[in-house]
């Protein structure tokens, strides 16, 4: 395998190698679920355009594969669009974190490819503070009137906690993101139903729709990495294609 992969380039090697026939399949429905999302309301391809490059961030990440920024960038740009027409202003502000985020990640995974894991006790303070960071952060969002402020305030503060960890290779952030991913499904639900009943006019149906379907991607993502990342196996992808010695 090893010699093998030496003919191929680095991004040959990010992309290709190392799949499982599962991981294969599940990223392809996952792709395929925002295109059919975008082909049934296709007034977003912004949208649409989101959704795919932030399942393939995800799921490179799950990877631990340094490509995950690159997706990442494309997906938080056009995200931070999707929230500015929504309203989502905790979205809003945590995508422009993310953006300048991808660059550092790109470092740091260059630095460091093994994954870290708290103490119990430091993993216990850490979710205290999620939680306090959550209740200030839906205040905060509520004096602003943004919408939904108790769910957004979720992307607001536990997304910019979660993607600290996930930048510094730390397990513990996949159990964040399980949060912010099932948050996110509720609200762009809400407002994907407040538009079709016509009583939101902000954003349009099918950035929410594909929202909905990015956020059930980025779940299934999130509980498969939890184990993935436990087991090791991130540790050993995440120098794919750097030395040819995988």
């Amino acid at each position: 395998m090893g010699q093998t992969q030496e003919h191929h380039g680095w991004l040959y090697n990010q992309l290709f190698t190392n799949w499982k026939k599962f991981e294969i399949i599940y990223v392809s429905v996952l792709v395929a679920l925002q295109i059919i999302v975008y082909l049934i309301v296709p007034d977003s391809i912004i949208g649409m355009i989101s959704g795919v490059a932030g399942t393939l961030c995800l799921v490179y990440g799950m990877k631990g594969r340094k490509i995950t920024f690159i997706f990442g960038i494309v997906q938080c740009l056009a995200m931070t669009y999707i929230a500015w027409i929504s309203h989502a202003y905790g979205s809003f502000a945590m995508d422009i974190f993310y953006v300048i985020s991808q660059p550092i990640g790109w470092y740091m995974w260059g630095h460091d490819e093994a994954t870290k894991r708290f103490s119990p006790k430091v993993r216990r303070w850490i979710f205290l503070g999620a939680f306090v960071a959550w209740a200030i952060g839906w205040w905060v969002l509520a004096m602003v009137h943004g919408q939904l402020p108790y769910f957004d305030s979720i992307n607001f503060v536990v997304s910019f906690i979660a993607q600290l960890l996930y930048i510094m290779k730390y397990q513990e952030n996949w159990s964040l993101w399980i949060i912010v991913n099932g948050a996110n499904i509720i609200y762009w639900g809400i407002l994907a139903v407040q538009t079709m009943m016509g009583t939101n006019h902000i954003g349009s149906l099918g950035a929410s729709l594909s929202q909905i379907a990015l956020q059930f991607a980025l779940l299934f993502n999130s509980l498969y990495a939890t184990k993935v990342w436990a087991s090791g196996e991130a540790d050993n992808e995440g120098g794919a294609g750097k030395d040819g010695d995988k």
